[in-house]
């Protein structure tokens, strides 16, 4: 039997060294290639010539010489999706920047779409207002033209809910590829933190991830030092803090790092994970975070509480970390790094995430229509409900209703 075509649409590309999706488009590749014929679009301006590679782990793979993110986004993310209307079955598609043509692909092919919404974006703080509008229009385009739309975490599973009255599937992100590294006599050398107990946060260095915040905390306690990683040099809130930071004795603030063992090394080995993501949904870093058995300290929003089944520590300011650093004590540690790690390891695996892909493609090829958040049972009249004594069916709660 021939296989189904697959097209992965709005990633920057692979191998995956970049994000979330890139990653998420590897471990597919890994657990599904066999059963399904995979091409991947990539962005040309993110590999040299050398690493333009034809196919990946079986896929076919597509460059395109637009940039995968910021405005370039939309044009990627739209082309991609025409290239990928000529041979596969099913786009699978991250993000919502191109979600513009989705009517005319519903409408004019027979091709079924699935598409991520990644978050509620729109309400971002980066994005200036032209921006957020085109994201708000585009989120309610990628609901309503898609045939099954997914939420990383069951926070935005009910904002869509209550906005689109549709079930989206939630789906969250795999962590089984970090590694616990034991540190050699070079990397005590490279980073000598490594030594001491100290905290650690990755992130992206934008102001909904409270940077500052955090900065300031550590800079007032004394129990711990904070190792930061992020893209420092990317904006003028990443540098402004850097420069004002530069000096602290308590911070140790590192440029990107896209090796897997140095990253791996550098979060394995901390004592403290510190998560201020206050958008978005299920963060990879914080599910990576949790299968290395790290206690999380996270800043206190749904996404976060949703992620981590509300059993780690929550802080919204300054003031409540530092108290927190100032007397969590070592079998709160324990009990936490226990606790994560279970979580990570019945929720976060990439086997379980692909699996739950595989499903959701299997369902797309075979169902006419998009799930509604309703039962079917609310299309049936009162009048034929009460004939048959089913008149209480229509007064089902809704499943947002009862978190």
């Amino acid at each position: 039997m021939e296989k189904k075509k697959i097209a992965i649409i709005g990633t920057v590309g692979l191998p995956a060294r970049y994000g979330g999706f890139e990653t998420l488009a590897d471990h597919l590749l890994t657990h599904l290639a066999e059963k399904y014929d995979f091409t991947v679009y990539c962005s040309k301006n993110k590999y040299t010539k050398e690493e333009r590679i034809a196919t990946y782990k079986g896929a076919s793979l597509k460059y395109l010489p637009l940039d995968a993110n910021g405005v370039q986004s939309i044009p990627y993310d739209t082309l991609s999706i025409l290239h990928a209307l000529w041979k596969n079955d099913v786009l699978l598609v991250l993000g919502v920047a191109g979600a513009w043509i989705l009517p005319f692909v519903k409408f004019f092919t027979n091709k079924k779409i699935i598409i991520s919404i990644d978050g509620i974006e729109w309400k971002r703080d980066k994005w200036p207002l032209l921006a957020k509008l085109y994201l708000w229009w585009a989120e309610k385009l990628a609901v309503k033209y898609s045939h099954i739309d997914i939420s990383d975490n069951e926070s935005i599973q009910d904002y869509t809910a209550l906005r689109y009255e549709t079930l989206s599937r939630v789906i969250e992100y795999g962590a089984d590829h970090t590694l616990e590294v034991k540190p050699e006599a070079n990397d005590f050398i490279k980073y000598p933190f490594l030594k001491q107990e100290y905290a650690v946060k990755v992130c992206r260095i934008e102001p909904e991830n409270n940077i500052h915040l955090v900065l300031n905390a550590f800079e007032k306690t004394s129990r711990m030092p904070l190792v930061l990683v992020g893209n420092w040099n990317n904006s003028v809130y990443g540098k402004e803090l850097k420069e004002q930071y530069a000096n602290a004795t308590n911070l140790c603030l590192l440029d990107p790092i896209y090796n897997q063992r140095e990253i791996d090394l550098i979060r394995g080995n901390a004592s403290l994970n510190i998560h201020g993501h206050s958008a978005g949904g299920t963060n990879p870093s914080l599910v990576e975070a949790m299968y290395l058995g790290l206690p999380i300290i996270a800043f206190k929003v749904s996404y976060n509480r949703t992620t981590t089944e509300n059993k780690a520590i929550y802080f919204s300011t300054s003031e409540e970390l530092i108290d927190i650093l100032n007397t969590i004590s070592e079998d709160t540690l324990g009990n936490l790094r226990n606790e994560m790690k279970a979580i990570a390891l019945r929720r976060y695996t990439w086997s379980t995430i692909s699996q739950q892909y595989e499903f959701l493609i299997k369902e797309a090829l075979s169902a006419a229509n998009k799930s509604s958040v309703f039962a079917e049972t609310k299309s049936l009249s009162t009048s034929f409900l009460e004939e048959f004594q089913l008149s209480h069916l229509q007064h089902n709660n809704l499943f947002h209703e009862n978190r």
